[in-house]
C-alpha cells in the first residue's frame, strides 16, 4: 500500500489534526486529568517551587485544547508569579480569560517561546504533529535548567521510510539525547534543558493512519535515518 504523505502546511489543514477533540475538556485532576496522563502532580510541583522562593514559575502547554486545565490551574494556586501559556492550532480556548494564563493560536512544530520555561507538558498532543521529534528535541531547549518536560509519545506512530516502527533504533538515541521513555505508559520526559539531536530526517506525515492506543484518529510520522 501506498501511504501519501503530507507536509506541515497540508496536515494543519487536515480534519484530523484541525478537529481534534483530545484535549477540549481535560481538566487538571481526576481520571481525566493532566496529572493521571502525565504521571506528574503539576499543581504540587507548581506550589512546591514558589513556596521553595522561586521568582517565577513559567509553564507551557502544547496542543492544550481549550485551555481548561490551565486555567483551573492558575485559579487553585493563586500566585502572580505563576505565568502560563497554552498553545493550540486551533482558536477554541475557554473562558473567561485569567491574567496568568496567556493563549497562543500557533502549531507546535512553529511555536518560538519568548521565554524558558519550568514545566513543559503535551498531553495526547503528540499524536497529532507531524515532526514528533523535532518538536521533542525543540522543546528540550526551551527548558530552564532545572525545568521537565513531559509528553504522551506513541512509538508505533513514528516508522521509518519502509513503513516499520522505529522504536528499537529509536530508544536508544533518545536517551543519549537526555530523553527518558516509559514504553508501557507511552509517556516520555527530559530533565533540564538540552541541545538534542537525533538521527533521523522527517520526510511526512500520514492522517490516514486510524486509531492508535488512545482510539482517537492519529497521525504517523516517518523518517529516514541520518
Amino acid at each position: 500500500m501506498v501511504v501519501r504523505l503530507l507536509d506541515d502546511q497540508a496536515l494543519e489543514r487536515s480534519s484530523v489534526v484541525a478537529n481534534c477533540a483530545m484535549n477540549r475538556e481535560r481538566g487538571l485532576t481526576g481520571s481525566n486529568g493532566y496529572g493521571r496522563e502525565l504521571g506528574v502532580d503539576v499543581l504540587g510541583l507548581i506550589t512546591d517551587r514558589l513556596s521553595g522562593g522561586a521568582g517565577t514559575f513559567d509553564w507551557l502547554d502544547l496542543c492544550c485544547g481549550t485551555g481548561k486545565a490551565l486555567l483551573e490551574c492558575a485559579r487553585l494556586v493563586g500566585d502572580p508569579r505563576l505565568r502560563i501559556t497554552g498553545v493550540d492550532l486551533v482558536d477554541f480556548f475557554a473562558g473567561p480569560a485569567h491574567p496568568g494564563v496567556e493563549f497562543v493560536t500557533a502549531s507546535a512544530g512553529s511555536l518560538v517561546p519568548q521565554r524558558f520555561y519550568d514545566l513543559i507538558t503535551c498531553v495526547h498532543g503528540l499524536h497529532y504533529v507531524g515532526d514528533k521529534l523535532d518538536v521533542l528535541t525543540r522543546a528540550a531547549s526551551w527548558l530552564k535548567a532545572d525545568g521537565l518536560l513531559v509528553a504522551n509519545l506513541d512509538l508505533a506512530a513514528v516508522l521509518s521510510d519502509r513503513g516499520r516502527p522505529l522504536s528499537r533504533r529509536l530508544t536508544g538515541p533518545l536517551r543519549s539525547a537526555g530523553f527518558d521513555y516509559d514504553a508501557r505508559r507511552r509517556r516520555i520526559t527530559c530533565a533540564g534543558q538540552r541541545q538534542a539531536s537525533l538521527p533521523f530526517r522527517y520526510l511526512g506525515a500520514d492522517d490516514q493512519a486510524g486509531p492508535n492506543y488512545t482510539g482517537q484518529p492519529a497521525v504517523n510520522s516517518y523518517y529516514a535515518s541520518t
